[in-house]
């Protein structure tokens, strides 16, 4: 059968192409470990863009946590961008790259409902505005908000079963230390600084030495920290304030653990 020919007026939509911002995002400012992160996320998706002939009209990056909603400037920005029609797609490492919470995630699915938000693309995966699609990115999302919430977790159980055992949580204040004997761990007084804290708290007690004057004394008598450094008067005061009250250590009223004080005073 021959084929009808379609009429010579007829209008062919055109092809809108999809215009990309890229974000890219690490957790937090401070943590050295995600350093590299986000020029690797670029890289990656760059080359991806390249290879897909996907537009990327802007690329953004920042550095903060995704936990809370609307506490993300740059991805608030961006939000606000697509609402205004600046970009139509995002470019990103994973979808736990865009949210962990409830809040934004809402926001992007509620943009693409509206049609504002035509594409997600991440490197393994594609969202578009489809029922299925959305549904698979709001399962994503909300995992990642579930292995945060449940990384909070383990951090406390971990926390209780070392003040279980007699371990404080943590670097030992200066004058102490942590052992471990046979898988069981404890703190015990450092017997190189422990007499330096001894003989501190005596100064206080009996001659009502200010920090300044400990200080002094201290970097005569050639007192240092586990790293060889002077202290720092701060952490003289530190010191002071944490050692007093280390005949024994309560956790929420859930624990209570003795531990060997280096003076009786």
């Amino acid at each position: 059968m021959a084929k009808i020919p379609a009429p010579a007026n007829q209008i062919v939509p055109p092809i809108i192409s999809v215009e990309y911002c890229l974000y890219a995002r690490k957790s937090s400012e401070d943590d050295e470990r995600q350093a590299m992160s986000i020029d690797s996320q670029i890289q990656e998706m760059s080359e991806l863009a390249q290879r897909e002939g996907f537009f990327i009209k802007e690329i953004r990056r920042e550095s903060h946590s995704a936990k809370e909603s609307g506490q993300r400037p740059v991805f608030k920005k961006l939000l606000e961008d697509i609402r205004n029609g600046m970009f139509t797609g995002i470019l990103s490492w994973a979808p736990d790259r865009l949210s962990h919470n409830a809040g934004d995630l809402g926001i992007v699915v509620d943009l693409m409902d509206q049609g504002k938000l035509q594409q997600i693309k991440t490197f393994s995966q594609s969202f578009s505005n489809n029922p299925n699609e959305k549904f698979l990115l709001m399962i994503l999302c909300s995992q990642a908000k579930l292995e945060n919430h449940q990384k909070g977790i383990n951090v406390k159980r971990g926390i209780r079963a070392k003040c279980n055992m007699g371990w404080r949580p943590g670097m030992p204040p200066i004058g102490y230390f942590n052992r471990a004997m046979n898988g069981i761990k404890d703190i015990i007084p450092d017997p190189e600084r422990a007499p330096f804290i001894t003989e501190m708290f005596e100064k206080v007690a009996k001659n009502g030495d200010s920090g300044r004057t400990l200080k002094r004394w201290m970097d005569s008598a050639g007192m240092t920290t586990r790293s060889g450094k002077k202290v720092h008067l701060n952490n003289l005061y530190l010191m002071l304030k944490i050692l007093s009250t280390m005949v024994s250590l309560n956790i929420r009223s859930e624990v209570e653990i003795g531990i060997k004080v280096l003076t009786s005073l």
